[in-house]
């Protein structure tokens, strides 16, 4: 049986291959298909379908069976899954692979063609995805939910063909009111990247979606670019679909191999990103460079011996800045708040321009630096107050946060003002005291940027657990 891949080219006129799969269970390299569904559609309408159960060769759990009611008798002289490849090959060839949530369904079917030694591989689309694209605003985007809500009967629910017809009819819906924006989504979201002969696709479906830094390097095993993210596999495949930059499309053409580490924690893989990029300096991150705060707090001191901070972009200034913002709105909604707490001039803040006082002084909230009434000393006290406490100036504290697994956490060192390093740790650390924990940090050096960094996470990162000691 010769096996066809035609993934290198999208035909100008569409079909689209809408499939569902029953399994035994949710994970691609554990389980089976018990059932496959297959709708082709040419855009405006089902044009053929393909439909049967499939025996999978292992029992099917008790709960699936409750789910889908399809049980060990039913697929009993049913055809394997090797009886029915080539079929499936041939059904959705020239075809873009529709479903819903289509990892799932990709993944499983990948997976099952992979045991038979062919790289089954199709360009893909989500109907989730694209339903939040066309049709944004719903509670839900689960199949049963938005199909409720679109007034689209299922027939069969949690069987291949009942679900996969729904999802036609879900198509031809998003289609409908798509229109020409959503031909262009379609083109973004499944066109197959132009990518390095040898890199591994296989090993981009196994990359995890978690959190850590990922590297890539190309066919001299140079190391290219270094980045981190909360689910590495979603930001790598967002590398491989780039054709927004020439730079970007460079680099996606480059990349031979992929590595990754786990972090747990998001401050950690923040830290390692950019320790590493400043060891290896990998070229792509030099050319696609982007600060992730590009705003930050400075200080200065005016004639009248004020202390006075401001917003403005960190690109545009040599100094250190005492913290650093996503955006300029978060910047500006951050100092609104320190200016209220810390009792500071609105003036002096640059958040209320004016050569008289400033408002909060009219309704009794300034004591008057604005306008000199207030002397310099005391507004200053309070506005070192507030740097020392951003700067977090001799504290001594743990940033903990969840680990690499369920049975660890991620612990970060701060001591005495300056940053030490980070480490993981097992779960039950947390009934120990803070002194036992240092054995499982390993130190790092300091610069401005692992500052600036811990800084601006702090600040806006709620789910982090500071312990102090």
């Amino acid at each position: 049986m010769e096996l066809q891949d035609n993934i290198n080219q999208i035909p100008e006129n569409k079909h689209f291959a809408i499939v569902d799969i029953e399994t035994t269970g949710g994970s691609p390299r554990a389980s089976k298909i018990t059932e496959i569904a297959i709708y082709k559609h040419d855009g405006k309408k089902v044009i053929d379908s393909y439909e049967t159960l499939l025996d999978p060769e292992m029992p099917i759990p008790r709960f699936i069976v409750n789910l889908t009611g399809i049980s060990d008798n039913m697929v009993e002289g049913a055809p394997k899954f090797y009886e029915v490849a080539k079929k499936i090959v041939e059904f959705t060839e020239d075809c873009i692979f529709v479903a819903h949530n289509v990892g799932f369904d990709y993944g499983i079917l990948r997976q099952e063609f992979k045991n038979l030694g062919y790289d089954y591989r199709r360009p893909h689309l989500c109907t989730v995805r694209t339903s939040r694209y066309v049709i944004p605003g719903h509670d839900s985007y689960s199949l049963g939910k938005l199909t409720r809500a679109l007034d689209i009967k299922i027939e069969n629910r949690h069987r291949a063909g009942g679900d996969a017809l729904a999802t036609a009819h879900l198509f031809a819906i998003l289609h409908e009111k798509g229109g020409d924006s959503l031909a262009n989504f379609i083109q973004q979201d499944i066109n197959p990247a132009i990518l390095h002969p040898n890199l591994d696709l296989n090993a981009v479906d196994d990359l995890p979606s978690k959190t850590g830094i990922y590297k890539f390097f190309d066919d001299t095993n140079q190391l290219i670019y270094i980045g981190k993210s909360i689910s590495i596999k979603k930001r790598v495949e967002q590398h491989l679909r780039n054709s927004n930059t020439k730079k970007g499309i460079d680099m996606r053409i480059a990349i031979s191999r992929i590595e990754f580490e786990l972090t747990g924690s998001e401050l950690i893989a923040l830290l390692l990103e950019s320790m590493l990029i400043k060891n290896h300096t990998p070229r792509f991150n030099q050319m696609l460079k982007k600060s992730k705060f590009p705003y930050g707090l400075f200080q200065c001191i005016d004639e009248a011996g004020y202390m006075r901070l401001y917003l403005r972009l960190t690109s545009k200034s040599n100094e250190q800045p005492i913290t650093v913002f996503a955006s300029k709105r978060e910047g500006v909604n951050s100092l609104t708040n320190w200016t209220e707490s810390y009792e500071l001039c609105q003036k002096l803040t640059d958040l209320y321009p004016t050569k008289t006082s400033c408002f909060h002084y009219e309704i009794k909230k300034c004591n008057g630096a604005c306008i000199g009434k207030e002397d310099s000393k005391s507004y200053n006290e309070r506005v070192e107050k507030l740097i020392g406490k951003l700067n977090f100036d001799g504290e001594s504290f743990y940033v903990m946060e969840n680990g690499r697994s369920k049975n660890e956490k991620s612990l970060i060192l701060v001591e005495n003002g300056s940053f030490v390093g980070y480490g993981h740790a097992p779960y039950y650390i947390q009934k120990q005291e803070p002194f036992r924990w240092k054995r499982f940090i390993d130190s790092y050096p300091e610069d401005r940027d692992i500052r600036t960094i811990i800084n601006g996470y702090l600040r806006k990162e709620s789910k982090a657990a500071i312990i102090n000691f």
